[in-house]
């Protein structure tokens, strides 16, 4: 099997390689017919191709894995004719004033037999069936429809960032689908932002670049999500149509006491500032940071130690107030 994934076939001028993922169950322990033989290899192929392993051999467990899975997905698409997703909001903050000056949408599955579902449980297994495609254009029309709703009430709304999935930015008619949800929505009265991950942007660059390109075009800004984790090419970041870098909360976590991180850090800021751009912080929980960041002249941060993310009732109550970050 190495052999296979080693030596590439040449065709029309493209390289292919060839991987593949085996499913073990062996008789009589996994099965004494073919029948519950080939579903047990089934089962354990199925795992390994949800954990990367090359090969795997049947375990009991994973029957019932595949059927815990089943039923969530099932659950799942329920939600999304049900409409029991909904957003909340983390609240971005500009470091010189205090002032909220951004949102983070943030989707969230409020199951009615289990209440709020954690994010990690839920959101691979949208990406995994393609629902992340439905899911997002909702989250997309959801944002922009609160925000119009809050300025009914004649709230200052900041601009609220939406996140883009791998399987949504691979899509041809991205672009003709962001439009199409932000006029039906009333594109002027809105400030939107979307926020994709730096690997993501260079899996397909060029291609993602014209997209981008595009969504722009709509005055729709856009950030690198988790910049400084995606082996980006410098070469590639002056070219990229983006308005703002967001700090991966990994380097944010131990920049007090990690000189490596902090370096990171600062280069990121200077490097974001030399190209016009934004720098937001994820991931800041404690004073310290915030000092710090503010030191090294970042713009923005976003985390705990203003606010976790919160339904859009609580966003409402803090824009009403003005809450700001105590200096």
């Amino acid at each position: 099997m190495s052999g296979i994934q080693k030596q590439p076939f040449l065709i029309g001028g493209q390289e292919l390689r060839v991987s593949a993922r085996t499913g073990v169950s062996s008789y009589p322990a996994d099965g004494e017919d073919i029948e519950t033989l080939l579903r047990n290899a089934e089962a354990a192929l199925k795992k390994a191709k949800l954990s990367g392993d090359k090969h795997l051999f049947y375990a009991p467990e994973f029957n019932a894995q595949i059927a815990e899975k089943l039923t969530l997905e099932n659950k799942l698409h329920r939600a999304l004719e049900q409409e029991q997703l909904v957003l909340h909001y983390q609240p971005k903050v500009n470091l010189k004033s205090g002032q909220i000056c951004g949102l983070e949408a943030l989707l969230r599955w409020n199951d009615p037999e289990t209440g709020l579902v954690p994010p990690m449980r839920f959101i691979p297994l949208l990406e995994e069936t393609g629902m992340i495609l439905e899911a997002g254009r909702w989250a997309l029309a959801k944002a922009a429809s609160d925000s119009l709703a809050w300025q009914s009430k004649g709230l200052r709304v900041p601009r609220i960032a939406v996140n883009v999935s791998p399987i949504q930015l691979q899509k041809k008619d991205f672009v003709g689908m962001v439009a199409q949800v932000i006029s039906g929505a009333g594109n002027t009265a809105v400030e939107l932002e979307l926020e994709i991950t730096e690997s993501l942007i260079m899996q397909d660059i060029e291609a993602n670049i014209q997209k981008l390109r595009g969504v722009q075009e709509m005055s729709i800004e856009v950030a690198i999500d988790d910049f400084g984790t995606g082996y980006s090419s410098l070469s590639y970041i002056a070219k990229l149509p983006v308005n703002a870098l967001k700090i991966d909360r990994a380097f944010i976590i131990n920049m007090t006491s990690n000189s490596d991180d902090l370096s990171i850090v600062s280069t990121i800021i200077s490097l974001a500032h030399s190209l016009n751009l934004r720098v937001i912080a994820e991931g800041v929980e404690t004073e310290e940071q915030a000092n710090l960041l503010r030191l090294l002249k970042c713009d923005e941060i976003q985390g705990y130690l203003f606010s976790p993310a919160v339904p859009a009732e609580r966003i409402e109550e803090f824009l009403r107030e003005k809450k700001s970050l105590p200096r």
